[in-house]
């Protein structure tokens, strides 16, 4: 392996751990903020759980999130600095409005909605829910404008062997980002309300938290049936959006090798780049031109109206294409069962329904991470579309052992980092709402209490009511509890 490979994997590798974070924070952010507005609104102290027991799950990811997403600009300079000394003027202020506009708000308010529920009023605390949700779909716009413009770049001009912003509306509003957008935002909070439909349906198979759990499950249902059928319209439209301009990528996506206006639909094939054909396929005739080009009139270009040394590597986005497509499909299939289920009046009781609820925690995250790679690996060989390559944006003095050194510190690293957290939540989660918030709870209650007292009576409080520590036992179900 060559440092160019190398860069390209330790690369692949740090953005596709740190994309599971926004995938999932994004979404839950937003669920967040609607659980305290239901609360504030309803006064049912069961929304005050959920967000609580949320509120917990989200600090820890968006903590793994920072950690694990701050490494990457560096290894622009490290291992991409020809990239960067090329686009810099351009992926620099991108970048730099997310921390300002974002970065800033999130960490800002997530203190507020973290530790401020007894401190400040709960309009207040409600607000700070908001601003965090908003400042991670700001988070979210200005990374995908910086990527969409490396997909269709837009809005500036060469000087000396360099890309300079001409026209900043352009530059962010280029011809691919309102439906990357789109598309990816939808996978995150799609992500996310598979992740609170599971958890809902594993505390209801096992009959704990079950108010709590219910609502889970009603709310990620209903908004699961909404999203999911936008996401395949939304996914519709980006790929006719990258059947005009990166028509390489589509073809790789297709398997689509000869040019013509009735693709076939490929359900399964081995794509073979040396004898440029599909081994073993299982395809139905002219199908495919029905959802790319939405008729018989348009030619597709296949692979083969490419030069071999523009064409992306074909098997890795064919496959990536087709299980974020399949686990589409079975996405919808759990709203559809859902909806079965509630029909027949078993919604909370179906053990059918809630174990296929269960099994699609994951789906949403490899959904991701299979479209991610689909649009990274479909645009290759190009770093900036049709402009520059890959090859010529890697640092030209690295040497492949350094590369392959840090690499396996980053393997080391982010394995750990990552294991220690998921054994953290998976914790949390088996705790549940209930356990999770009862400190909050007798806190919150004490709180009322001294404040309804007269300020004689706060000021002569004895000694011995000192609050008690963070470890120490409340009774005896408590102990029991603490040995579970």
């Amino acid at each position: 392996m060559d440092a160019l490979l190398l860069s390209r994997l330790q690369f692949a590798w740090v953005i596709a751990f740190h994309i599971l974070l926004p995938a999932f924070t994004v979404g839950l952010s937003c669920y967040i903020a609607t659980l305290e507005t239901l609360w504030w609104i309803r006064k049912d102290d069961v929304y005050r759980r959920l967000s609580a027991f949320w509120i917990k799950i989200f600090a820890i990811s968006f903590g793994m999130g920072v950690v694990s997403g701050v490494v990457m600009p560096f290894q622009f300079g490290t291992n991409w600095s020809r990239f960067i000394d090329a686009t810099g003027s351009v992926i620099g202020p991108l970048l730099g409005y997310e921390v300002i506009t974002a970065f800033f708000l999130e960490a800002a308010f997530l203190g507020v909605l973290l530790f401020g529920r007894k401190l400040v009023p709960q309009w207040a605390h409600v607000l700070s829910a908001y601003l965090v949700a908003l400042g991670t779909l700001l988070s979210s716009f200005w990374i995908l404008a910086s990527n969409s413009w490396m997909q269709t770049p837009a809005g500036h001009e060469m000087v000396d062997g360099r890309f300079v912003p001409v026209d900043l509306v352009q530059l962010i509003f280029n011809p691919s980002f309102p439906y990357r957008l789109v598309h990816t935002v939808t996978a995150f909070v799609v992500t996310t309300a598979l992740v609170i439909l599971g958890v809902g349906a594993h505390f209801l198979l096992h009959r704990r938290h079950v108010d709590e759990s219910r609502i889970m499950l009603r709310m990620s249902l209903v908004f699961l049936t909404v999203m999911v059928p936008f996401q395949i319209i939304v996914g519709d439209l980006h790929g006719l959006n990258t059947l005009h301009h990166q028509p390489a990528k589509l073809a790789a996506m297709e398997g689509l090798w000869e040019s013509t206006t009735h693709v076939p639909l490929s359900l399964f094939g081995v794509p073979d780049e040396q004898a440029e054909r599909n081994r073993y396929e299982i395809a139905i005739p002219a199908v495919g031109s029905l959802y790319l080009t939405h008729g018989f009139s348009t030619e597709v270009k296949g692979l083969k109206a490419f030069p071999r040394e523009d064409r992306p590597p074909v098997a890795i986005p064919y496959f990536a294409f087709r299980i974020m497509v399949g686990l589409g499909i079975l996405m919808l299939a759990i709203v559809v069962s859902g909806w079965v289920a509630y029909r027949r009046g078993r919604l909370y009781e179906s053990r059918a329904f809630l174990r296929f609820a269960r099994l699609g925690i994951p789906m949403g995250f490899v959904a991701v991470l299979a479209g991610w790679t689909v649009t990274e690996v479909g645009r290759q060989p190009w770093v900036v579309y049709g402009l520059m390559r890959t090859a010529d944006g890697v640092s030209p003095s690295l040497v492949a052992s350094d590369v392959a050194l840090s690499f396996a510190a980053y393997i080391a690293g982010y394995l750990l980092m990552f294991g220690g957290g998921f054994v953290l939540l998976r914790r949390i989660v088996l705790l549940g709402p209930e356990r999770a918030t009862e400190e909050e709870a007798e806190d919150a209650d004490e709180a009322r209490k001294r404040a309804a007292r007269p300020l004689s009576a706060v000021t002569e409080e004895p000694h011995h009511n000192v609050p008690r520590p963070a470890g120490a036992m409340r009774g005896p179900q408590q102990e029991h509890d603490r040995g579970a």
